[in-house]
C-alpha cells in the first residue's frame, strides 16, 4: 500500500501564513456543534464493519461536483463519500486521488467492528436543517445567495481505527468524530467538514499491506475517466495530508471558526473553491510549527505535461517526507486539474498613496547601452533581438519589440501567463543591532518562481544563519523586485519586465526609523540565461535592527510609486512591520517597526523610438498577501507576495477588480488571463501551449514542425519553445539562428565522420591537426587505411600441428583436433578434462540423481551444460516443468523458482572461452553524430543509429568488444559522451569514451551480479542493481564514493531508471512471488511500491524525459506497457511479445531487445505496433539497451552546479537535494544535510 502523495513543501508555504498571519485574539470559544443526527433524527445506520459502503443513496436533488450532475452516493466505513460505487479498500487506502470519485471529511482504515462506533447518514429538506447549513456556509462565503433545498449529512461518530493482532495497543481506546454536510441547489453545491474540539484522538492508521502507518487523507477526488486504452485521472485536491496537518483541522478553519471548513465543490465551475475568511478566526493560537504548508505537484492529464507547481526552495530545501502542516488556506487552494489560485480574504484598508519628488538619479553604472556611436541597423543586428521579436529600423538605429502573445522589451521575450523562474547569488555584510561583528555570506543561493497570471511571486534564499535570518524578515521588496517585474499588469501599464526586459541594475537605501541603521542592496539582473531562467545577483552591506530568534513579522499590504524618466525608474516610500517576539511567561510582546525605502533602477532602453510611451510615466504598484518567514532548520529566509500594477488610486472605489488583475481566475498557470467587462474573463493558452486555457499542453514543435532548425542543428522540445543546438562540428552564425562549420576551412573529418578511410571495423581515422588526418588498418588488417584487406593468419602457421585454424576477420582461433586437448598452440593427447557440470550429468543419469535428492519423488533432475561444460543459467525439471536460476557453480537462486510453463529470465555468469591469440582491440569505435541505440550482445557493444525515427540499419556496427565479458546492462552519458556496462563475469562495472579509446573498469571489488545501470548526467553519478548481493548503489561517474542506497525488500532487483530533473529513480524486481516495479526519490528516501498488480516478469525499464512517461517489458505477461509515475493508469502498448529483456525509448518508438528473436524490435507507441525490427549479424542473446542522445535532454537538478554545495555525493529530489557521504568514510571530511 503506497503512502498517500504528498507534496512539495514550498507550494503551500506562502499560501496559507496570511490567514495565520491576521491578528489572533484569544476568545473565549464556544464548542462546535454538529447537525442533528442519529436514528432519532432519521438517520440511517451503516453496518459494523472493517470495510462497508452504503446502498446507493438516490439524491432529490444532484450534487453538484467539479462541475457535474451526481445523483447517487455512496457512505463508507471509510472516512468518505463516493460519487460511485466504490472499490475494495486494499485499492484505494493510502492512495489518493481515488477513481471512483469521493469527497474525503477523513479518509483512513476505520472499523466499527464490535460496537466501536456508528456512522449515520440521510438527506435532510427539512428547513432547520436547511437554515443550519445556509449559515455555515455563509460564514465562508458572506456575498454568497445560496439557497439550499436539500442537505445530505453524514457522521462519523465514536469511530476507532483497524487495529489488527498485535499492533500497537496505544489505539485501542482512541476514537474520532466528524461530520461531512453536502449542500445542495439546482445550481451548486457546497461541502462542510465538521471538527468539534478535540474530537481527532488519531490521525493515522496501521497499514494492511506494509509495516508503516498511513495518514489519514482530507480532500476532494473527481472520478477517472475510463477509455479504451487507459484510465484519465480526474481532478482532485488534498486539504490535509499527514498527521500534523490532520492535527490542526480542529483548531484552524477556512470559515472563520475553528473547527469548520467550508467548499464550494461545484457550480458552473468545475474546480473547489474554498471559503474565505469571514473574521478573524476564534480561539486559534498560532504555533510555530503551523508556519509552513505543502501541495502536492499536479497532474492533469494522461501522457501530457505535468501542470506542476516547482516552487523553489533553495539548495537546502526540504524531501517531501520533511513536512509539517498540509491543510490548505483559503487564501490559495490548487486543483490537480488548475494551478493555484489566490483568493482575497480580508479587505484591507489600502495605504494612502503619496506623490514623491523623483530624486536627482544617483548614477549606479548603466547596464547596456542600447545604441553607439555609428548607427546600426536591423540588417546586421536582428540577432540582439529576441527570437521572439520583430526588428524595426529608425532613422538612427534600431528598436526590438515583443511580437503578440509575448511580454518584454524586445531584447528579452517571455511568454504571456507562462511561470518564470529566477535564480541567482547573495552575499552580504550586515551587522546585526549592536552587535561590533558583522555577519558575512557568500554564494548564498535565491530562487524565485512567478505564477506570471496571479502576479503572485515566491523567493527562497538559503543558508541565512540564524544570527540574521529573523532581523532580514521586513525586508520582504529583496524579492519583491521580483513581484515588481512580473506584476499583473492592468490594461495601459506595464510592469518592470515589460520596461527593462529582466536587464538592469537596482540600487536601494533602507533606513530604519529609531536609531537610523542603514543598508544598502545592489542587484543586477542579467537577463534570460541559456534555461530560460533570469540570473540575479544581490549584495547587502549596512546595519539592521536586531528581531529576536523565533519572532515573527507581519507586513500589511501596501502600494508603491514607480516614477519611469529616460532609462531610469525611482520609488521611495515608508513602511511599517508588525513584530510578534516569542512567548515568555505566556505573554508575547508585539511591537511596530518602520523603515523608509528608497530605490533606483537604471536599464537601457531604446533611445531611437520617439513614440509616445505605452504606459504612463507613473504607475502605481499594489502588493498583497504578504508573507515573511524564516527557517531556523532549514537557514532558510522566505518571501511571497501577490503584485499588481496600474493606475494610482486611494482605494476608495473598487474599481479593477476584474479577476484578472485580482488573480482569482482559474486559468491555467501556463495560460494569460484575458480580462472582459465587469468580471468577465476568458483564459487563452501562452505560446507553446495548447488547450482551452483551464488546461494547457506543451506543444511539441520539434514532432510537428520536422526540419525547424535546419540539416545542421538537432531540434530539441521544452515546455512552451524549443531549441535549436549546432551538431558537433558547427556553431551558430552572428545570427545566432543558422549552424555553420565551426572555422573557415578547419573540419575534423575523424570526429564528423566525412573522411575517407575503411570502415571502423578494418580501420583507423587518426586526426593530425587542422583538416588533415591519416587512415591506419587495424591489427589484423593490412593496406592503406583506405582500403585493408584481412591477414589471413592460418597461413603463417600460428597454430599446432595437431590443432585446426580458423581465420576471423582481424584475428584467428586455434582448437585441439579430437582426442587432443590443450589451447590450441600447445596440444597433447588424452581427452579433455570434464566440468563440475558434466560430471554431475554423467552421474545424475547413471545413478539415479543422488546429486538432488529433494527432486527424486517425483523424478530424477538432470543438470543442463553448454557447449562449453558450464552450466545453463536455466535449469528445468523434466517431469514437474519448474525452471530456477542457478549461478556458475550450480547452485540455485533464491526468488527464481518458476511454475510450469514460465522460464525465468536467468542470466549467464560464465564468459565464453578466450580466443587465443591476435584479436580485436578492445577500442571504442568513434560513433558518427546524432542519435544511435546501444544494446549489450554478450561480449560486445553494438550500435544501429537512429534516422528520425527509424534505425539505420545499414549503418549498424560494433561500438566495442570485450569477448571475455558478459554485459549485461548499458547506460549513457550524454554529457562526457561515454558509455557504461556491467559485467557479471568479473563481476565489474565499466566506462569507455565513444570518441574513441580503451574501456576502463571503475567498480570490481564488493559486487555479486550487477545488472541494471543508470548515469545521472546532471548530478554526474551512477546507479545499479546487484541481483546477487540484493541491493542497490549509487556512487559518482568514476566509481568512488560509493553508498548503498537498498539492501532490504529486494530479491531481484534488475532494471534501473533515473528522472534526474524531478528527482526520482525507478527499479524493477522480477521476484517470482511477488513481482514489483518501485520508486524513490534519488537520495532513497520516500521509497514506494509503483506497480505490483498483473506483473509476470519485469524486465526491462525506460523513463522517457521528453513525455515523462515509464515504460516496462515484462516477459511473463509478455506485454509492454506504459504510465505516467505521477498518475494512476496503465496503457498497454503491445501484447503477445515473445521473451523482452531491455527496452529504452526515442521519440514515438519504444525499442527493446528480444531473447527468442535475437533482435531490437521497434514499437510506434502512439498507435501501438511493432513497426521494424534489427537482427546482428552474429544470433545470440541481446541484453541491455539504451539510447545515446545527440544532445542532452533540456533541464537541469539542484546537482547540477558546483555539485549542489556538497562535500560529496550530491543526489537529487523533487524541487531540491540531499547531501550524503559514502558508506566509508573513515577519515573522509564529510557534511551531510537535507
Amino acid at each position: 500500500m503506497r503512502a498517500p502523495p504528498s507534496c512539495p513543501r514550498w507550494a503551500l508555504l506562502a499560501l496559507a501564513l496570511p490567514v495565520l498571519a491576521l491578528p489572533v485574539l484569544a476568545l473565549p470559544a464556544e464548542r462546535l456543534a454538529l447537525l442533528p443526527h442519529g436514528e432519532d433524527h432519521g438517520d440511517a445506520a451503516l453496518e459494523p464493519g472493517d470495510d462497508v459502503h452504503s446502498a446507493a443513496l438516490e439524491l432529490s436533488t444532484a450534487l453538484r461536483f467539479y462541475g457535474a450532475a451526481v445523483h447517487s452516493l455512496y457512505v463508507t466505513t471509510n472516512g468518505i463519500i463516493a460519487v460511485n460505487e466504490p472499490s475494495s479498500e486494499e485499492k484505494y487506502l493510502g492512495q489518493f486521488p481515488v477513481s471512483f470519485g469521493a469527497i474525503a471529511p477523513f479518509m483512513a482504515d476505520l472499523d466499527t467492528t464490535d460496537g466501536r462506533g456508528n456512522v449515520y447518514y440521510r438527506e435532510d429538506s427539512s428547513s432547520d436543517v436547511l437554515q443550519l447549513a445556509s449559515d455555515y456556509i455563509k460564514r465562508g462565503f458572506p456575498e454568497s445567495a445560496f439557497d439550499p433545498s436539500s442537505v445530505v449529512i453524514v457522521t462519523w461518530k465514536l469511530v476507532a481505527p483497524f487495529q489488527a493482532p498485535g499492533e500497537d495497543h496505544t489505539l485501542e481506546e482512541k476514537r474520532n468524530t466528524f461530520q461531512a454536510v453536502l449542500a445542495s441547489s439546482d445550481s451548486s453545491s457546497y461541502a462542510i467538514f465538521l471538527y468539534p474540539e478535540d474530537s481527532l484522538q488519531f490521525y493515522s492508521t496501521y497499514s494492511k499491506n506494509g509495516d508503516e502507518n498511513i495518514s489519514a487523507m482530507v480532500g476532494f477526488s473527481q472520478a477517472s475517466t475510463n477509455y479504451y486504452f487507459w484510465e484519465k485521472p480526474g481532478s482532485y485536491n488534498v486539504i490535509a495530508n499527514d498527521e500534523d496537518s490532520i492535527r490542526n483541522l480542529y483548531k484552524s478553519s477556512n470559515a472563520g471558526k475553528q473547527g469548520i471548513w467550508v467548499f464550494e465543490i461545484g457550480s458552473s465551475s468545475d474546480s473547489i473553491v474554498p471559503a474565505k475568511i469571514s473574521s478573524i478566526l476564534e480561539s486559534i493560537e498560532p504555533n510555530e510549527e503551523d508556519q509552513e504548508m505543502t501541495s502536492k505537484p499536479f497532474t492533469s492529464d494522461y501522457g501530457s505535461t505535468e501542470i506542476t507547481q516547482q516552487y523553489i526552495t533553495g539548495s537546502t530545501d526540504s524531501t517531501e517526507e520533511d513536512q509539517h502542516l498540509s491543510f490548505y488556506s483559503p487564501q490559495n487552494f490548487p486543483t490537480a486539474k488548475a494551478p493555484p489560485r489566490q483568493f482575497r480574504i480580508q479587505q484591507f484598508p489600502p495605504q494612502p498613496p503619496q506623490v514623491i519628488d523623483v530624486e536627482e538619479f544617483d548614477e549606479t553604472g548603466i547596464v547596456f547601452r542600447y545604441h553607439t556611436d555609428v548607427q546600426q541597423t536591423c540588417a546586421n543586428n536582428r540577432h540582439q533581438c529576441s527570437v521572439h521579436a520583430i526588428c524595426k529600423d529608425y532613422p538612427n538605429g534600431f528598436c526590438c519589440s515583443c511580437i503578440a502573445g509575448y511580454k518584454g522589451n524586445g531584447r528579452q521575450c517571455v511568454a504571456e501567463g507562462s511561470p518564470q523562474r529566477v535564480n541567482g547569488k547573495v552575499r552580504g555584510r550586515i551587522f546585526v543591532g549592536n552587535n561590533p561583528v558583522p555577519v558575512v555570506f557568500e554564494n548564498t543561493d535565491l530562487h524565485s518562481y512567478v505564477v506570471m497570471n496571479q502576479g503572485r511571486a515566491y523567493t527562497a534564499i538559503s543558508t541565512i544563519p540564524e544570527t540574521l535570518g529573523y532581523s532580514l524578515l521586513p525586508l520582504a521588496s529583496i524579492g519583491g523586485i521580483i513581484g515588481w517585474m512580473f506584476a499583473v499588469e492592468q490594461q495601459g501599464y506595464k510592469n518592470g519586465f515589460s520596461i527593462t526586459g529582466g536587464e538592469f541594475t537596482r540600487q536601494t537605501e533602507v533606513t530604519f526609523l529609531g536609531n537610523n541603521e542603514k543598508l544598502v542592496v545592489k542587484q543586477k539582473f542579467s537577463g534570460i540565461d541559456e534555461h530560460g531562467h533570469l540570473t540575479i545577483s544581490t549584495e547587502m552591506e549596512g546595519r539592521i535592527p536586531e528581531i529576536p530568534s523565533g519572532s515573527s513579522v507581519h507586513i500589511e499590504p501596501y502600494t508603491e510609486l514607480y516614477h519611469t524618466s529616460s532609462n531610469v525608474i525611482t520609488s521611495s516610500s515608508s513602511r511599517e512591520y508588525t513584530v510578534t517576539e516569542p512567548e515568555r511567561d505566556g505573554v508575547a510582546s508585539t511591537y511596530t517597526g518602520a523603515y523608509q525605502w528608497r530605490q533606483t533602477i537604471s536599464f537601457d532602453e531604446c533611445i531611437h523610438d520617439d513614440s509616445p510611451p505605452s504606459a504612463p510615466a507613473t504607475q502605481q504598484l499594489s502588493v498583497d498577501s504578504v508573507f515573511v518567514l524564516y527557517n531556523r532548520d532549514e537557514q532558510i529566509l522566505r518571501y511571497a507576495m501577490s503584485n499588481s500594477i496600474g493606475p494610482i488610486s486611494d482605494g476608495s472605489a473598487d474599481i479593477n477588480r476584474n479577476p484578472c488583475y485580482t488573480g482569482t481566475h482559474n486559468c491555467d498557470t501556463n495560460a494569460v488571463c484575458r480580462p472582459g467587462t465587469g468580471n468577465r474573463f476568458f483564459c487563452e493558452c501562452s505560446i507553446g501551449f495548447r488547450g482551452d486555457g483551464n488546461v494547457c499542453y506543451d506543444i511539441d514543435e520539434c514532432a510537428e514542425q520536422p526540419g525547424l532548425c535546419g540539416s545542421n542543428a538537432d531540434c530539441n522540445n521544452q515546455p512552451g519553445t524549443y531549441r535549436c543546438e549546432c551538431v558537433e562540428g558547427y556553431q551558430f552564425a552572428a545570427d545566432g539562428r543558422t549552424c555553420v562549420a565551426v572555422g573557415l576551412y578547419v573540419v575534423n573529418h575523424c570526429q564528423r565522420g566525412t573522411h575517407n578511410c575503411d570502415i571502423p571495423q578494418r580501420a583507423q581515422c587518426v586526426y593530425t591537426g587542422g583538416s588533415a588526418y591519416i587512415c591506419t588498418c587495424l591489427p589484423g588488417f593490412s593496406g592503406d587505411g583506405r582500403a585493408c584487406e584481412d591477414v589471413d593468419e592460418c597461413q603463417q602457421g600460428h597454430c599446432h600441428p595437431d590443432a585446426f585454424c580458423y581465420n576471423t576477420p582481424g584475428s584467428f582461433s586455434c582448437h585441439c583436433k579430437a582426442g587432443y586437448r590443450g589451447d590450441g598452440f600447445r596440444c597433447v593427447l588424452g581427452e579433455v578434462e570434464k566440468t563440475k557440470c558434466q560430471h554431475e550429468r554423467e552421474v545424475a543419469l547413471g545413478s539415479g540423481g543422488a546429486f538432488f535428492p529433494r527432486d527424486a519423488r517425483v523424478g530424477h533432475f538432470i543438470p543442463q551444460c553448454d557447449e562449453h561444460g558450464h552450466y545453463l543459467p536455466t535449469q528445468c525439471h523434466g517431469s514437474t516443468g519448474y525452471c530456477w536460476c542457478v549461478d556458475r557453480d550450480g547452485n540455485e537462486i533464491d526468488g527464481t523458482r518458476s511454475g510450469p510453463g514460465v522460464r525465468p529470465p536467468c542470466l549467464s555468469t560464465a564468459a565464453p572461452p578466450v580466443v587465443i591469440g591476435p584479436s580485436v582491440r578492445p577500442d571504442t569505435v568513434p560513433l558518427p553524430p546524432g542519435t544511435h541505440l546501444l544494446f549489450a550482445q554478450s561480449g560486445k557493444i553494438e550500435h544501429v543509429p537512429l534516422e528520425g525515427n527509424n534505425m539505420k540499419k545499414s549503418g549498424a556496427k560494433a561500438l566495442l568488444h570485450i569477448p571475455d565479458k558478459v554485459v549485461i546492462g548499458v547506460a549513457y552519458d550524454c554529457v562526457d559522451k561515454m558509455v557504461y556496462w556491467t559485467d557479471i563475469s568479473g563481476p565489474s562495472i565499466s566506462r569507455a569514451s565513444l570518441n574513441g579509446g580503451e574501456p576502463t573498469t571503475i567498480i570490481k571489488t564488493d559486487l555479486g551480479s550487477p545488472e541494471g545501470i543508470a548515469v545521472d548526467h546532471l548530478g554526474r553519478n551512477i546507479f545499479w542493481t546487484d541481483s546477487q548481493l540484493d541491493r542497490i548503489e549509487v556512487a559518482r561517474l568514476d566509481g568512488r564514493q560509493r553508498r548503498i542506497l537498498f539492501d532490504t525488500g529486494l530479491v531481484n532487483p534488475r532494471a534501473i531508471v533515473l528522472d534526474p530533473v524531478r528527482g526520482n529513480l525507478y527499479w524493477t524486481d522480477w521476484n517470482r512471488e511477488a513481482p514489483k516495479i518501485e520508486t524513490s526519490y534519488m537520495d532513497g528516501s520516500n521509497r514506494r511500491i509503483l506497480v505490483k498488480d498483473d506483473l509476470g516478469l519485469p524486465n526491462g525499464l525506460t523513463f522517457d524525459p521528453y513525455s515523462s512517461m515509464l515504460c516496462w517489458v515484462d516477459a511473463g505477461t509478455k506485454r509492454l506497457e506504459c504510465m505516467n509515475p505521477n498518475q494512476l493508469g496503465r496503457r498497454k502498448i503491445i501484447e503477445g511479445i515473445q521473451y523482452p529483456f531491455g527496452v529504452t525509448s526515442y521519440g514515438k518508438n519504444l525499442y527493446y531487445t528480444d531473447w527468442r528473436r535475437d533482435a531490437v524490435v521497434a514499437v510506434d507507441r502512439t498507435i501501438s505496433l511493432e513497426n521494424d525490427n534489427f537482427q546482428p549479424h552474429k544470433r545470440s542473446r541481446l541484453y541491455g539497451i539504451t539510447t545515446a542522445f545527440a544532445q542532452c535532454p533540456g533541464g537541469h537538478n539542484y546537482c547540477t552546479v558546483n555539485n549542489g554545495g556538497c562535500t560529496h555525493l550530491c543526489l537529487a529530489t523533487p524541487g531540491g537535494r540531499t547531501c550524503r557521504c559514502p558508506d566509508n568514510t573513515v577519515g573522509v571530511d564529510c557534511i551531510e544535510r537535507n
